[in-house]
């Protein structure tokens, strides 16, 4: 068999055959089927509900798993669930999420979201993807998922039936027992009909679906995208995409086999759990361990990381760049052997904490890339055989073309990129569907280069070896008096000092240049560093004097995404109103910036509180001059 481990091998793999002949399964419930037949008693899936090495878990082994996920499509079928209907499920990690994902894209189209979004914003999600079913929680204290999902469907009036998930069954004594009893009431009027998620399962037969899996392709999931504010967008996965995800991370590393156990505090609502865990695991018989509902977030998962990974012998462990740099703060102090590989993704790991984490650990790190509107993985460093070049996310999977593009010098025409040149990446796969990445069409519009490349808003270059380097976001571009500044250049040169732990940079207003860098830093616990010195580090360490930061502030934590990058849109509200207060204050105006919000049409817009009768006009003299709107309350 070929290996992944260049660029040539990958284009030799896929000339083998059309990727849809490389397996018969055509669905996730056929391809979980034919997995439980190779494996059926062989752990699949594990949930602890807490991060003590010695607490208490579950484990489903596959043919267990298929059971639950039989009678959970069945009963989803039941509740008037059609291939081109959706269930969402708004939960934490549990096993619960596992079934619904499995079973939702079986019986209808499956919509995993956050927990964390606010009433309004899961509304807005409900009533963009159409849902009729809800799974989430029932009401626990320390939780308000089932308050606020109660709320959302008092504005979401399509959704028919609400199924709820007891986390109880999970607690021991005495928790089990008090729990229920100051169960919080849940205050909501909706027109969903409740019902146990138990209850349900036991209702439906475990032994074959009641419906017939066609094997259709077709739409099968929609993950919403887009930040944690406002109403995001809804990219599209197929089926082919889906099983895609599966193959490719098992061709990648061949050592995933039914043998092997990946321990992944991940959250189910994100495409990085989905696919190239769960479905990695689904295509290979391997076994996956979820731990805490939060996952990473989790109390106590940090310092109890290193000894979970002792108690589930796991093979790989999945990671994100903070969670890599929170980990590197704590001692080894466990039994690590049974590890090979950490797989990272969602952002780029700095290079000090890439050599960092792997000197610590004895294992080397998988740096990857993917992105929700590919369905997830487009590349990874390979392992077998191949050269792994640190600061790159590696070779494109069997089947993916990458493409780097730019607008040509009229502005108007794009043209491919040169080797080594920056441009945007662009990719073509089986888990892309051109012109239906989106449910709103209108947000396909200028989404593709050359008809079938995904134009993914990052910015990065192909080397010689056909390795695909990040180097920032498009729209994360610092444009200083007309000067492109890629904020990654700083951060990496400040995320070199041993005091860092996370750094983020966005550009702040400036009332002459438009926009300066700015940074804001999270120093490792314990340490202590002033703003000076960072600022001192940072002009020794960036090369090009316009990226050095004019501002360097120090916080406490980091503002994150669930699935733990540095939360940007949050630093630059901060930035803005920094600025703005500054100036304020500096013309003597008593006024303040209350917030910085999402504007539809204006984007981030401040709201300032005036204290004056003719505070408006005064502070127009003021605010004008930057190029950030402001409306005053």
């Amino acid at each position: 068999m070929l290996k992944w481990d260049s660029t040539e091998n990958a284009d030799k793999i896929a000339a083998e055959m059309p990727f849809e002949k490389r397996f018969e399964a055509k669905s996730v419930y056929s391809m979980l089927s034919r997995t439980v037949i190779k494996y059926s008693g062989r752990p699949a899936v594990s949930f602890q509900i807490d991060a003590g090495p010695k607490s208490g878990s579950e484990t489903l082994n596959w043919g267990q798993l298929l059971g639950k996920v039989t009678q959970a499509a069945n009963g989803f079928k039941s509740l008037g669930i059609g291939k081109k209907d959706k269930v969402a499920y708004i939960l934490p990690n549990c096993s619960e999420a596992v079934i619904t994902f499995l079973a939702g894209s079986t019986a209808g189209i499956v919509v995993p979201m956050s927990p964390l979004l606010e009433p309004d914003q899961m509304a807005g999600i409900l009533n963009l993807a159409e849902v009729k079913v809800v799974v989430t929680l029932k009401s626990l204290p320390k939780t308000d998922v089932a308050q606020k999902v109660a709320l959302a469907l008092e504005k979401a009036p399509a959704v028919t039936h609400l199924v709820e998930v007891d986390l109880v069954r999970y607690l021991k004594f005495p928790k089990s027992v008090i729990a229920p009893l100051i169960r919080p009431k849940v205050k909501g009027n909706h027109g969903a009909v409740t019902l146990s998620f138990e209850d349900m399962l036991a209702s439906q037969s475990s032994s074959s679906l009641t419906f017939k899996d066609d094997g259709e392709d077709r739409t099968a999931a929609m993950f919403h995208t887009g930040g944690t504010t406002g109403t995001p967008k809804l990219a599209q996965h197929s089926f082919t995409g889906m099983l895609y995800q599966g193959w490719g991370m098992n061709r990648a590393l061949t050592s995933w086999s039914e043998k092997e156990s990946v321990l992944c505090p991940l959250p189910m609502f994100h495409v990085f759990a989905a696919y190239p865990n769960v479905m990695a695991c689904v295509a290979s018989g391997a076994h996956i361990i979820f731990v805490t509902p939060q996952g990473y977030r989790g109390e106590g998962v940090f310092d109890n990381f290193w000894s979970l990974v002792e108690k589930w012998k796991a093979s790989f462990i999945t990671i994100v760049p903070t969670a890599a740099a929170e980990l590197m703060q704590r001692p080894i102090n466990a039994d690590v052997s049974s590890l090979k590989y950490a797989l990272c993704g969602s952002a780029p790991l700095p290079q000090d904490l890439f050599k960092k984490f792997e000197a610590s650990t004895g294992i080397k790190i998988i740096e990857g890339y993917g992105m929700t509107e590919a369905t997830c993985l487009v590349s990874g460093n390979p392992v077998d055989g191949g050269i792994r070049k640190i600061g790159s996310v590696g070779i494109p999977f069997p089947y993916t073309k990458v493409k780097i593009a730019k607008e040509g010098s009229d502005l108007k025409k794009i043209k491919t990129c040169k080797v080594d040149e920056i441009g945007e990446v662009c990719v073509a796969n089986p888990g892309v569907i051109p012109g239906q990445t989106y449910t709103d069409i209108k947000k396909n519009n200028d989404l593709f280069y050359e008809t079938d490349f995904l134009r993914t808003g990052d910015l990065g270059y192909l080397d010689n070896d056909g390795y695909l380097y990040i180097t920032g976001r498009a729209k994360d571009l610092i444009i200083r008096g007309g000067h492109n500044i890629d904020p990654a250049l700083a951060e990496e040169a400040i995320a070199s000092h041993p005091a860092v732990a996370m750094v983020g940079v966005v550009g702040q207003p400036d009332a002459r240049l438009g926009e300066v860098p700015c940074a804001y830093v999270e120093l490792v616990k314990g340490e202590h560093l002033e703003v000076s010195d960072l600022l001192e580090h940072a002009k020794n360490n960036i090369g090009e004097r316009a990226a050095i930061p004019k501002d360097v502030d120090i916080v406490e934590e980091m503002p994150k995404t669930p699935i733990g990058k540095v939360f940007k849109p949050e630093l630059r509200k901060r930035a803005i109103k920094r600025c703005f207060d500054n100036a304020m204050a500096k013309a003597g105006i008593s006024s303040e910036v209350v917030e910085v919000i999402d504007h539809p049409q204006k984007g981030l817009t401040a709201m300032i509180k005036k204290n004056g009768v003719n505070d408006t006009k005064e502070i127009g003299k003021t605010l004008d001059k930057f190029i950030y709107p402001w409306e005053a309350i």
